[in-house]
């Protein structure tokens, strides 16, 4: 008997305003464009795509395009979007471990 699945759609669990800055916020955090940009989209399918295009002030297929797996939008669309969805962009600093010190003892070991 064949497994029936169906398809899952991020934009479904979205549904508090802490979610979506969460989602958003990680997606941010990422660093990659195609990343952020589809996390965008999904947001914008999860809010309904017009309230979010009227809300930064672009069409509704302009918002598509940009948002798209293979969209490229501009800061000021990402911006726009961002305000649309009430959050903004913020920056953070990169916050990385130092690598341990060997102690002597483990220097003599090695």
């Amino acid at each position: 008997m064949a497994i029936k699945t169906s398809r899952y759609d991020s934009a479904e669990h979205l549904d508090s305003d802490e979610a979506i800055a969460a989602y958003v916020d990680e997606a941010l955090g990422s660093a990659d464009p195609a990343h952020i940009a589809h996390a965008l989209g999904i947001v914008a399918r999860a809010r309904g795509m017009t309230e979010i295009a009227r809300g930064a002030g672009v069409s509704r297929e302009h918002l598509y395009r940009a948002l798209k797996d293979t969209g490229n939008p501009e800061l000021s669309t990402v911006v726009r979007v961002l305000k649309a969805l009430g959050l903004r962009l913020s920056a953070q600093p990169i916050i990385e471990e130092k690598p341990k010190r060997r102690t002597k003892a483990a220097k003599k070991a090695a």
